[in-house]
């Protein structure tokens, strides 16, 4: 699924095409999405002229005169710029068409992603107000993870994938931040020291900035705004690399499942 560079990549690529853009209608093909697109929409954004776009987690938020249009991209989703007469594809559910003849059109062959509206701040909206802090962002380092998660019993992978702890990591960049500093992903997090724990925050804020700078990972469905695949797949170091020989020291990548996700390590490197 899209996951923070991901995301942030989208953005990226949509914002010069729409800031100071005017919204002058919405074409809903199909509102089922995660949660159904609300009714209201319809006459909510046209007239908008988006203001900014920005990003918290894995939602990006599209900021109008009067309020803010909330969308995640689910599972398989992406968020591109075409023309508006451009014909739509058979999962091409949202159009948001803008006066300079182009439109954000959102793809989503599972359907696993949303477009919401809020009149008041996005971050107090119930999806966005209990996120974790930006893994990016300033209050992020080895000493917050080491207060939040010393003397827990979670497997590290898991607590990374925890939303409320951090926003926005991903399954992806928990298992290669992982790797690039020895810890197997089903360590307990009270086994990990504190100078570990510096060392695994400078370990995710690096592998998503190398990730950023290759567009993203594109394993089958994403496309940034422009449409184009991200690069960072032939990077990877475990992820999706099971029975592969680590890229380290020749040993073959194992996997196990962890919760409903699988985790990919290194026996010899990781422990």
């Amino acid at each position: 699924m899209p996951e923070l560079p991901e995301v942030e990549t989208t953005r990226r690529g949509i914002e010069p095409h729409v800031v100071g853009k005017r919204v002058t209608r919405l074409v809903v093909r199909n509102p089922r999405l995660r949660w159904r697109v609300p009714a209201k929409l319809a006459k909510e954004l046209p007239g908008q002229t988006i203001r900014s776009v920005t990003r918290r987690g894995k939602y990006l938020l599209l900021a109008g005169e009067t309020g803010t249009a909330i969308l995640h991209l689910g599972m398989s989703g992406s968020l591109r710029v075409v023309a508006s007469l451009q014909a739509p594809g058979k999962y091409d559910h949202v159009d948001i068409v803008l006066d300079s003849g182009d439109c954000l059109r959102l793809r989503d062959p599972r359907r696993f992603g949303a477009l919401l509206w809020t009149r008041t701040d996005p971050l107090h909206h119930k999806l966005l107000r209990k996120l974790g802090p930006e893994p990016l962002g300033p209050d992020f380092n080895g000493e917050y993870l080491y207060g939040k998660l010393h003397g827990r019993q979670r497997a590290i992978r898991d607590a990374l994938l925890d939303s409320h702890l951090v926003a926005g990591i991903g399954n992806i960049y928990a298992n290669e931040a992982l790797f690039a500093v020895g810890i197997r992903p089903m360590r307990r997090t009270g086994k990990i020291s504190a100078a570990q724990y510096v060392r695994l925050a400078e370990s995710i804020r690096a592998t998503l900035d190398r990730a950023l700078a290759a567009g993203g990972t594109t394993l089958r469905d994403f496309r940034n705004g422009h449409g184009e695949p991200g690069y960072f797949q032939l990077s990877l170091k475990v992820y999706g690399r099971a029975g592969a020989p680590c890229r380290v020291c020749g040993t073959p990548i194992r996997v196990r499942r962890l919760g409903q996700r699988t985790a990919f390590y290194c026996p010899q490197c990781q422990m």
